[in-house]
């Protein structure tokens, strides 16, 4: 760790930024999400907790280090550039920077861990018809999700859809097996707008479908998934749930404790808190989409990307995502 801190701090150092080219380079070497300064915060998320104490200050001073080149660069370059415009007699802009949005960090994150774990990405329309979005996945003609204060339908029979589990049908529908994939994106339901809740909300499902497949196929690779975007020593329980499109059923909770009041308000003073819902694809859903379904398995489960936002940065409020406070954005430039 000592020779990676002091490498990044010699190439930070030596970095030439006498342009706007110059300082977006810099950026993207250094500051985003993949570049050096965050690979070493991945390095030493995976040190022992002796190696992290011994560590975590010089990482800071590292971070700290970097930006203030990065800031110092840019201020420079400001104020070069309103001079020239002074003295060309030309009006002054100043551009700022872009960011990627948490909730897309957190989507990309994700989707990272579920590629090395060996799933592609799926995508499907958010306008879906009564088929895809629910009576192949085996809701009946009068289960509640199809009220309408669940659902807004555009139509009698087309609505927007209420999860990403519709892409999983349509992937089905293809017939090319084995599938192993998961499903971003945005989806919608007829909810109160709160702190909690929003009437649009993003998920990532994951389907996975293939002959012998089992349970235990499900933990091990929630486990994997959990142990690499929450840390090694996360622990996670299973209890036993029911949706219509998976039997059995699960939903998976990570352990907070209720050290702090924020903890104890979020799990309700339990310390748990539930991440996802989970099971194995019910016979009938496969029969729908014309899968065999004496050969083959599968398991589905699907994450809540904004809950998960939520814990990950600490927000308390879900509208504060989306209401469009530079205040607030601009608190993410660097992840």
């Amino acid at each position: 760790m000592k020779d990676k801190i002091e490498q990044l701090i010699s190439e930070s150092q030596k970095a030439v930024i006498t342009s706007k080219e110059q300082l977006d380079a810099f950026k993207l070497k250094f500051l985003v999400k993949k570049g050096l300064v965050n690979q070493l915060v991945q390095d030493f998320k995976n040190l022992p907790s002796e190696e992290k104490k011994k560590w975590g200050k010089d990482l800071n001073i590292v971070k700290q280090k970097v930006e203030s080149i990065f800031n110092a660069a840019q201020e420079s370059l400001a104020g070069e550039s309103e001079n020239s415009e002074q003295e060309n007699g030309l009006p002054g802009f100043y551009s700022e920077l872009g960011s990627r949005h948490p909730i897309s960090s957190v989507v990309e994150e994700m989707t990272d861990i579920f590629s090395r774990l060996g799933f592609s990405v799926a995508t499907g329309p958010e306008i879906e018809d009564d088929w895809h979005n629910f009576s192949a996945l085996n809701f009946a003609d009068n289960h509640p999700a199809r009220d309408m204060q669940d659902t807004f339908f555009v139509d009698k029979d087309i609505a927007l859809r209420t999860h990403t589990s519709s892409v999983q049908v349509r992937l089905m529908e293809e017939g090319k097996l084995p599938i192993r994939s998961i499903m971003p994106g945005r989806v919608y339901r007829n909810e109160a707008i709160s702190a909690r809740s929003n009437c649009f909300f993003h998920q990532v499902e994951g389907l996975y479908i293939d002959k012998g497949v089992s349970f235990s196929d499900l933990k091990q690779t929630l486990y994997n998934f959990v142990q690499e975007f929450f840390g090694p020593n996360t622990k996670v329980r299973f209890r036993a749930s029911y949706f219509p499109f998976t039997e059995p059923s699960a939903e998976m909770d990570i352990y907070l404790g209720t050290k702090t009041e924020s903890d104890k308000r979020l799990t309700k003073g339990t310390g748990w808190l539930e991440i996802l819902g989970c099971g194995m694809v019910d016979p009938n859903v496969l029969k729908n989409c014309k899968i065999d379904e004496e050969e083959y398995s599968g398991f589905a489960f699907g994450l809540g990307v904004d809950r998960i936002a939520m814990l990950k940065y600490g927000v308390k409020d879900l509208r504060t995502f989306f209401n469009s406070d530079k205040r607030f954005l601009n608190q993410f430039v660097n992840i």
